[in-house]
């Protein structure tokens, strides 16, 4: 008869099974180990904590970015002359790989925390692989056609640096259970000395980078500027098609003090807005003129221009995703919005006193009107019967010929020149980018900065002193009354100083605590001196498969037929039971 003899009894781990075996598929108790992690492990867990970090920074980036995706779509148009949103599929990607990748870590944690062999599965070394090439293809593709996109991290920096600091140290302490623990109970002083001194570099680290932290929302509040001017960039493209009548009404509902357009010339001399080379993406010109949709937008005469529908394209692409929330009134209205021309702006413009910014694009050599198209253009100003005072002249060519004629006009550059420069050309403003202006310039010099639709950039700038920003998204910013958040210094100081001083106390009280535990636990071996379990112990450091057969043999044997004791279990799996060392063959 077959006798069940239980030889063990071990408490269930599901817990510490679902851990190990999700990271190393070592679902089984024999299969784990207390031996120190491999070299090639360690490898392993550097390039996942390696990855780990370059996932952060890659998602942190699209995260901030959010304030530029119609521009990088708009880059991936002229490549592909597809309109499409190609930040879905890259955010989709992004956040996939960074949950992933930032769950192995949270494993490899555990396994440290409770001491158990590090052993990446085959399966996550090839995922952690392909998301590794991956960033990295997607960093040097972003490096080649958005690198100046890279600038929106310090700025973004500038908002979020407190925040982020805070949230760091948070989990560099947190992260002190971890070490004191592995402090406490390794055995090798070296070690522990490398261990203590890696972690508190870290987090000295950390408690003075506040000294290195710049934003302008730091300040006295009673130092701030007045609100500064929201200019619709193409009117509110994300509400209604880009550059149309239309949109510029949406955007004077939304307490923009002032349009910014582009500017192109019709083969009959008639300025139009454009923002496109040709008419493809934004009007139905394949339909109406079959075969010209890629012809240059300026060889159209504006008898044709005005045969096209300009707001179709809108209902149809949603480029912004905001179709959905439009009434049946607003989108019969965009369904029969038509090429709007310059002076058409100007004359809305006029009547709601609001201000004018135009980039004009000169047209190819072989148009009619290369030689004429400040003329033009300048004519169709003045036939407009806009007061100069509204009006911020872009086009450099011709500038001075330009103040002679319209001396009221604001003469403005697109382009950083030195105030000497400036002072010289008449010019007393500039339209850049966001990016192109430090805070010391903005202090000193009118500016307009575009392409601002977030509230976070929009504080930035407001508490920094900007006059005026142009937004794509109007209808976003007319929400922030005041900057999303407003600092005192001492404030500041006062809540750093505040978490550097808890922090350092928890650390303290953390590697005192686990001290403390690791002492208790060896009287506690001491006083229950167990030999069995020491003899299990011992053969856990074995690494060979025999004994991890043997093992489980132990634990799930069936004694009969000449097998009748754990003794003859280990003897017969090359194991003295009594001197706990391995018989020699």
């Amino acid at each position: 008869m077959v006798k069940h003899q239980p030889l063990q009894v071990y408490e269930r781990q599901l817990c510490l099974s679902c851990i190990t075996g999700i990271y190393g598929c070592r679902w089984k108790r024999y299969q784990r180990s207390h031996d120190d992690t491999t070299k090639w492990e360690l490898l392993w867990s550097l390039i996942l904590l390696f990855t780990f970090c370059l996932l952060l920074v890659w998602f942190y980036f699209w995260w901030e970015a959010h304030n530029d995706y119609n521009e990088f779509n708009w880059f991936l148009y002229n490549r592909s002359r597809e309109w499409s949103d190609g930040t879905v599929p890259i955010l989709a990607t992004t956040a996939a790989g960074f949950t992933y990748i930032a769950f192995l870590m949270v494993l490899a944690l555990c396994h440290i925390a409770l001491g158990q062999q590090l052993n990446l599965h085959w399966l996550h070394k090839i995922g952690v692989t392909a998301a590794l090439l991956t960033t990295i293809v997607g960093v040097i593709s972003v490096n080649q056609t958005w690198g100046q996109e890279w600038d929106v991290v310090p700025i973004s920096l500038q908002a979020t640096g407190p925040f982020l600091h805070i949230g760091a140290l948070a989990a560099i302490t947190a992260l002190s259970w971890i070490v004191a623990g592995q402090v406490a109970r390794s055995e090798k002083t070296m070690f522990q000395v490398v261990v203590v001194l890696l972690y508190i570099s870290v987090l000295l680290g950390l408690y003075v980078v506040p000294l290195y932290i710049t934003s302008p929302c730091i300040m006295d509040p009673t130092t701030l500027k007045q609100r500064p001017d929201v200019i619709g960039h193409q009117g509110a493209p994300m509400l209604a098609p880009e550059n149309t009548l239309w949109s510029f009404q949406r955007a004077l509902q939304m307490n923009v003090t002032g349009f910014e357009a582009d500017v192109a010339i019709s083969v009959d001399g008639v300025p139009f807005l454009m923002h496109d080379h040709t008419l493809e993406r934004t009007t139905n010109a394949e339909k109406v003129f079959p075969g010209r949709q890629t012809d240059d937008a300026s060889h159209f005469n504006w008898t044709d221009l005005q045969q096209l529908n300009a707001g179709q394209w809108f209902l149809k692409d949603d480029p912004f995703w905001t179709v959905h929330s439009l009434s049946p009134h607003e989108k019969d209205l965009i369904a029969n919005q038509s090429v709007c021309s310059l002076e058409q702006l100007l004359k809305l413009a006029s009547y709601h006193n609001s201000t004018v910014v135009f980039r004009l694009r000169r047209p190819p050599p072989e148009h009619p009107c290369y030689d004429s198209w400040i003329n033009d253009t300048l004519q169709a100003v003045q036939q407009s019967g806009v007061p100069q005072s509204l009006v911020m002249w872009t086009p450099g060519e011709h500038r001075a010929q330009v103040r002679q004629l319209a001396p009221g006009l604001i003469q403005t550059s697109v382009d950083k020149l030195t105030p000497e420069t400036l002072h010289q050309s008449g010019i007393s403003r500039l339209l850049l980018r966001y990016n192109q202006a430090s805070t010391q310039e903005i202090s000193n010099i009118n500016l307009t900065l575009y392409t601002i639709n977030e509230p976070w950039l929009y504080s930035v700038l407001w508490c920094s002193g900007v006059s005026a920003v142009s937004s794509e998204a109007p209808h976003i910013l007319n929400k922030v009354p005041y900057p999303i958040w407003l600092m005192r210094p001492d404030e500041y100081c006062l809540m750093w100083v505040s978490a550097d001083l808890i922090s350092f106390a928890v650390v303290i009280g953390i590697f005192i605590f686990q001290k403390a535990g690791e002492h208790q636990d060896q009287n506690i071996l001491i006083d229950f001196y167990n030999p069995e379990q020491i003899m299990l112990s011992a053969a856990v450091r074995r690494s060979s498969r025999d004994l991890n057969v043997m093992k489980e043999k132990l634990i799930f044997s069936e004694v009969g037929n000449g097998v009748g004791s754990a003794e003859e279990l280990y003897v017969d799996n090359g194991y003295d039971y009594y001197t706990n060392r391995g018989i020699s063959q």
